[in-house]
Parts: C-alpha cells; sequence; structure tokens
C-alpha cells in the first residue's frame, strides 16, 4: 500500500474526531438530531482547522445508511464512498478552477436530478470566494430555492469576498485558530501511533509554530520523523524551521524588562547568526509581553492563557519587573517594529533599535504620571518653585545686552548720575534673579528707542521699517506696534516669523523675555507725533559736564527721523549682501519681476 502523510492518514471521519472546533460540531450534531438541516452552509476559518473536513463529516451523516444519524458506522459503505471520494451522490468542486459561468450552469442542470443511491445530493464547493461575481449570480435562484434533495456545503478562508446575497442564503459557521495546547495532545497521540518518541518542548514549538492550524502541525511533525527518525528534541524543531527557543525567549525578554541593554544585544546577536527568523522572534516577544501584561490585569489567572509550566513560571516572575503601563509601551514598541520589519531591507539592525527603545519605553514615565506628581506636589504644601520647569529664561549678556532705560521726571544732572562701572554690578543681578516688570507708559517710548537701536544692530532693513511705526501698548507680555493708515501696506512687509523672532530676542536682551509681538493699523497719539527736522530749530551742543533737563523721545511717525535717530542709522555698518538676500527685498522683486541693478551705500 502506498505511503499516505500524516495530515490525511489521521484525519477525523466524525465529528467526535475534530479537535478544538466543538462550536460548530455540536450546532451540526443537535441540527441533525432535531431534523432542522438547512439546505445551504457555509464554514470560514484559517487554513488547516477542519472547514472540508467538517463538511465531509456532515455529508457522511446526511448520508449513510439509515441516516440522517450523528452515530453512523465506520463500515457503512456509503459513508466509506464518501470518505473515499468515490461517491457519485457528493461532488467536491475548487471554486478556484472552477469559477466561471459556464461551470455553475452545468451544476444547475445536474442538480434537478435525483441522487443515485443516497438521501441527498450534496455538493462541497471549496475556496467559493474565488467564483466570479457572474457565477455567483447565475447560483444565486438554485441556492434560494434548490430542489428537496440538493445541499450546498461551501468553504473559504476569505469570507468577505463573498457575495452578500449568497452570505444571506446560508448558515455560516466560523471556524476558530486550534489553541497550541490541544494541538501538542493530538501530536502527542500521532506520535504514540506512529512509535515516535519526542519531547514536550519539541511538541510545544511545534505547536507553536503551526498557529492554530492543525494541518500545517501535523505536516510539519511528518517531516520531523523523516528528518530526525524516531526520537525528536527540540533542538530539532527549532534548527529546521528557524524558531527561537522558549528559554532564549524568556531569557531575552527578561533583559528587556531588567533594562540590561547589552545582554540583550547580545542574545538578539548569538539568534541572528544562528539563523533565527527575526520576524517571528519579534511575534513571540510581543506575544510573551501580551501574556505578561493579561497575567497582571487578571492577578494570575493563567485560564485566560495558553501557557506551559515553565512560560507560567516565568510570567510569574516577570510580571513583578515592571508595571502595566510599561508592559503597554513595550508592547506599542514592538507592535510597530513587526509592522515595519516586513518592509525593512536591514532586519537585524531594525531589532536592535526596537530592543533599544523597549528598555527605553520601560524605564520612561508618561506625561500622566508626571502631571500626577505635580498635582501631588501642590496639593501636598510643597513650594512650586522647587520643581525644576522645562523652559528657562535666557540670561542677558553684559556685554551685549544694554541696561532698561527709564524715563527720569525730574531734571538729571552729571554729577548726581551714577557711574556705569558701579551701577552695571547690580542690574546684572537684578536681571539674572528675574525678569524685568512691565514698563509703565511714560518708559515705553524708551524702551521702544532702545529696541529700534538693538534692532538696527542686526538688521537695518527691519529697522527702517519700524522707524515708521510706533508702541501702542507693553502688558502681559505683549508688545502692540502701531503703524498710521498712511503706512498701513508696511504691516504686511514686517509680520513674518523672522522679525517676530528678532524683536523677541531683543526684548529679552533688553530685560523682557518671552514676550510676543503684535502689529495693527493705529494713530500715533498726538503728543508723540514726531516733528520733521527742518521743521525745528538746531539746538546747540551741551557741555561735556552737563546733561540735558529732559529727554523726549520721539515716534517714528514721520517720513524725516530726528537728527539723533539718523546718526544712530548712519552708523550702521551697510552690507550688500545683507541687502540682497533680505526678505522683504526679494518679495518687492517677485512681486514687480524685477532684479537688483545696483546698491549703492
Amino acid at each position: 500500500m502506498a505511503y499516505q502523510v500524516i495530515a490525511r492518514k489521521y484525519r477525523p471521519q466524525r465529528f467526535s474526531d475534530v479537535v478544538g472546533q466543538e462550536h460548530v460540531t455540536q450546532t451540526l450534531s443537535r441540527a441533525i438530531e432535531q431534523k432542522r438541516i438547512a439546505h445551504a452552509y457555509l464554514f470560514c476559518g484559517p487554513r488547516g482547522t477542519g472547514k472540508t473536513t467538517i463538511a465531509r463529516i456532515f455529508a457522511k451523516c446526511l448520508n449513510c445508511t439509515d441516516g440522517p444519524k450523528v452515530d453512523f458506522s465506520d463500515t457503512d459503505p456509503r459513508c466509506q464512498e464518501i470518505a473515499e471520494g468515490r461517491s457519485l451522490d457528493v461532488l467536491e468542486i475548487d471554486g478556484a478552477s472552477n469559477n466561471g459561468v459556464e461551470q455553475v450552469r452545468e451544476l444547475r442542470e445536474t442538480c434537478r436530478y435525483a441522487p443515485a443511491g443516497s438521501k441527498f445530493k450534496i455538493y462541497i464547493i471549496d475556496e467559493v470566494h474565488m467564483l466570479s461575481t457572474a457565477a455567483f449570480n447565475a447560483l444565486l435562484k438554485t441556492l434560494e430555492e434548490p430542489p428537496e434533495h440538493v445541499k450546498f456545503l461551501f468553504a473559504t478562508t476569505d469570507p468577505e469576498k463573498v457575495l452578500a446575497t449568497i452570505l444571506s442564503r446560508c448558515q455560516r459557521f466560523d471556524l476558530r485558530r486550534i489553541p497550541a495546547a490541544l494541538i501538542a495532545k493530538h501530536l502527542t497521540h500521532i506520535a504514540k501511533q506512529e512509535k515516535v518518541k519526542i519531547e514536550p518542548a519539541a511538541l510545544h514549538a511545534i505547536a507553536r509554530g503551526a498557529e492554530g492550524a492543525m494541518r500545517d502541525a501535523e505536516s510539519t511533525l511528518d517531516q520531523l520523523i523523516s528528518f530526525c527518525g524516531e526520537t525528536i528534541e527540540e533542538t530539532d524543531v527549532l534548527s529546521m524551521f528557524g524558531l527561537t527557543a522558549q528559554g532564549q525567549l524568556l531569557e531575552l525578554s527578561r533583559a528587556v524588562l531588567g533594562a540590561e541593554t547589552n545582554s540583550a544585544l547580545r542574545q538578539l546577536n548569538d539568534l541572528a547568526n544562528n539563523g533565527k527568523d527575526l520576524g517571528r522572534l519579534v511575534s513571540d516577544l510581543l506575544n510573551h509581553f501580551r501574556n505578561l501584561l493579561i497575567f497582571q490585569v487578571s492577578k494570575g489567572d493563567l485560564s485566560m492563557l495558553e501557557v506551559s509550566e515553565a512560560e507560567a513560571a516565568a510570567l510569574k516572575e516577570q510580571s513583578k519587573m515592571a508595571s502595566t503601563d510599561a508592559m503597554t509601551r513595550i508592547m506599542e514598541v514592538f507592535a510597530e517594529t513587526e509592522m515595519r520589519l516586513r518592509d525593512a531591507a536591514s532586519k537585524k539592525i531594525l531589532v536592535e533599535v526596537g530592543l533599544l527603545k523597549a528598555i527605553e519605553a520601560r524605564n520612561s514615565m508618561s506625561l500622566d504620571a508626571v502631571l500626577k506628581q505635580l498635582e501631588d506636589l501642590r496639593s501636598g504644601g510643597g513650594e512650586i518653585t522647587s520643581i525644576p520647569m522645562p523652559e528657562r529664561a535666557p540670561a542677558p549678556s553684559p556685554s551685549r545686552s544694554p541696561k532698561p532705560v527709564r524715563a527720569e521726571t525730574s531734571a538729571m544732572t552729571a554729577e548726581a548720575a551714577p557711574s556705569p562701572e558701579a551701577e552695571a554690578p547690580a542690574t546684572f543681578k537684578e536681571e539674572a534673579a528675574a525678569p524685568q516688570p512691565m514698563p509703565a507708559a511714560d518708559d515705553l517710548q524708551s524702551l521702544w528707542t532702545n529696541l529700534l537701536e538693538a534692532v538696527g544692530r542686526v538688521s537695518a532693513f527691519t529697522r527702517s521699517y519700524l522707524l515708521e511705526a510706533h508702541p501702542v501698548s507693553f502688558a502681559k507680555g505683549l508688545l502692540t506696534i502701531g503703524f498710521d493708515p498712511e503706512f498701513e501696506e508696511h504691516i504686511s512687509l514686517v509680520d513674518h516669523a523672522k522679525n517676530h523672532t528678532l524683536l523677541q530676542t531683543k526684548l529679552a536682551e533688553l530685560g523682557h523675555p518671552h514676550c510676543q509681538i503684535k502689529f495693527i493699523k493705529a494713530e500715533a497719539p498726538e503728543g508723540s507725533r514726531r516733528v520733521p527736522a527742518e521743521e525745528t530749530a538746531p539746538t546747540p551742543p551741551a557741555p561735556a559736564a552737563a546733561a540735558p533737563k529732559s529727554v523726549t523721545v520721539p515716534t517714528a511717525r514721520s517720513a524725516a527721523p530726528p537728527q539723533p535717530a539718523r546718526e544712530k542709522l548712519a552708523s550702521v555698518p551697510f552690507n550688500k549682501d545683507d541687502f540682497k538676500n533680505d526678505p522683504l527685498i526679494q518679495k518687492a522683486l517677485e512681486i514687480f519681476k524685477g532684479q537688483i541693478v545696483e546698491v549703492r551705500a
């Protein structure tokens, strides 16, 4: 007799032999006992879970002698015909190769005839989702109202591709992936029948690699018997299929939870050099940390997990090494790594990065935890200033930052003025201790003058536009700058991110950090309107030992700046490259489609 593979030799022959699909076999058995047999059934599920096998057993129950009944005899000739595939009344059709309209029309013609020797004429169509849309539509009428002697049994791995009109005419049964423990138990029974010695660890490795498919596990066992002979060990399974040993997997997860970076990378390098499947390794790590999370949440309930005794002991040990939030963050890292691994060219590097991220995620703290600790500090009466803040105000440099200018209402003489050398240390100490307070209304013009000088040292062009503006207000960290209606078009030229950053930086140097800038259209107050230089009488130069009695800071509203402002503007060095690269000049060139012909200082 020709050799028969294990998957066919030990194929279930009755409902009681089916492993892990009790929800389906029990429903069909009771339907037969109660004589509630439908005309069409659809069996869905992953590969190797028993779809076609259950369809054949159901056909035996329907067409057995004195049927339909569940407990048929194994020696029944009709059942033997069905098992051997030579029954005239049970037709198995491959949907992938018979997916056209002509094949369905032929089926419609033959189903009208009575069965040859059985009670029902049964059509088993495997991979029914491969039928074309036209073929499905041709089958609709027959499937809705078939003859009394016709039964349809469909099997598919992709029920989403089956038309909704077909699904609504069938009773649907979804088969599940078979648990690893049941697969290992069934393989133990087969090994005894084949007189093969196999280690429990090897059985667990085969069941883990089968991913819930009994046929895959049986085919693997058949291949291992050919490779190893009468004795099968775990190392044989791992070397043949590139799986990672359970002990190695637990050691790697322990290194991640213990933040042992060197050990984790060394173990990964050993596994990669031994030819282990890195994609399967990441999947196994993800599943292990999922088991750890379930173990923690369920407080040690193993009924929700499919683990061996050794893995259960490891779960109990490792569940104390990290919190539930840490487990969740580690799982997110490995899930992302598994998704990116499919398209990665350097898989080992990606897995190494994933291990490092997982260790970092284990040690990190969530934002909610940080906020909770801050709230606890506040409620506990601790000082808020003792908590380190994420941002610090930049300390102004004494060499570059001028002192804040305060306008004096009373006369100031040269003899009463303190020396700059004596005042500088106190000012620097005051600025370093805390930000300067917002200026009063009289100080706003002085601050504006100093700000124009600081901006002019960086960008003469920005300063030239700001000369047409005036300060409106400075409160709550917001400096509002106004342009008269006649200069309203200048707002769009200066209101951009680069100038905002420049003004904020200079305000920080003047003792006002973390300020915002706002440009608006607003008329300057009458008292602060600047008088053109040609309408003012020339002022004689003051003696060196005397100081002016008062300081008047005009706004930069009029077209001609006052004489001191002109002198300061002339003292700014002119740079042709800055002129050409200025964003305002570039925007003007873009709008008017022009080019720079000559630049004069």
